[in-house]
């Protein structure tokens, strides 16, 4: 996820969580290894909706070919690079400064063009450009005013267009199991990466999408498996990672 003061989009102590790691973003190994083991699903999810909400066939080559694509707290480009791959124009922004020469680098390795900003979802909503896909993903729960950020991201939404938008939910499972389980016990994640009472329950953000404007179309679960250590879909358990799929009318 650096700006000064904290507005809707960023918390200044949250940026400064992320710019201390920003080096490890693509080792899976890491200190973002839950993010690895989640991209399948997580990635499988967004390709989905997105080619869904766009008529498009998920399972072609290219499938958002020709659709502009805004991923919203970048970090190292863990979901631009293959939304680049899939043929979308990806624009990725992150406030935490040290992320985007990390993104920028190992898409130039990977011969991809991604337009990577050092900036908040404010400063392009300021330049009155839209995009026919947000992802917004793992974000929600660091900044310090959701419902204000989310409107935020509706407004860069263009008529049509879709945005997933995953998150935490508020629960018990997830106290246990995405805070202290995974900070304390499997130290995936350094202390602190995550506040407990920032996660927001799946009709809290479902709230926040419909006063922003959008139609939600999909709420699912992400599922860990401790058996098999991956991650599925799950349209009936949202009681810890989940995503939601919204349209913006038009």
């Amino acid at each position: 996820m650096n700006e000064a003061a904290a507005t809707s989009g960023v918390d200044p102590a949250e940026v400064a969580k992320f710019e201390a790691m920003a080096a490890e973003w693509w080792d899976p190994e890491g200190k973002f290894k839950p993010l690895h083991m989640m991209q399948p699903c997580r990635l499988g999810y967004a390709v989905e909706a997105i080619a869904a909400a766009h008529g498009r066939d998920p399972r072609a080559k290219r499938p958002l070919e020709g659709l502009s694509l805004l991923d919203v707290g970048c970090g190292g480009g863990l979901l631009s690079e293959p939304m680049a791959r899939l043929g979308a124009a990806v624009t990725g922004v992150d406030p935490a400064e040290r992320n985007i020469p990390v993104a920028r680098l190992h898409a130039q390795q990977s011969g991809l063009e991604i337009d990577y900003r050092a900036a908040r979802a404010e400063d392009l909503l300021a330049e009155g450009i839209s995009f026919d896909v947000i992802v917004n993903m793992e974000v929600v729960e660091h900044v310090p005013d959701p419902a204000a950020y989310i409107a935020t991201c509706a407004g860069l939404l263009a008529p049509g267009g879709v945005m997933v938008t995953s998150t935490i939910s508020r629960s018990l499972k997830a106290l246990a199991l995405a805070k202290f389980g995974a900070e304390y016990v499997l130290r995936w994640l350094p202390v602190g990466t995550h506040d407990w009472q920032k996660f927001i329950m799946p009709e809290e953000l479902t709230d926040m999408l419909v006063k922003a404007g959008l139609e939600p179309q999909d709420a699912s679960g992400f599922v860990f498996n401790p058996i098999t250590w991956e991650w599925r879909v799950s349209e009936t358990d949202l009681s810890m990672n989940y995503v939601i799929a919204a349209r913006k009318p038009g």
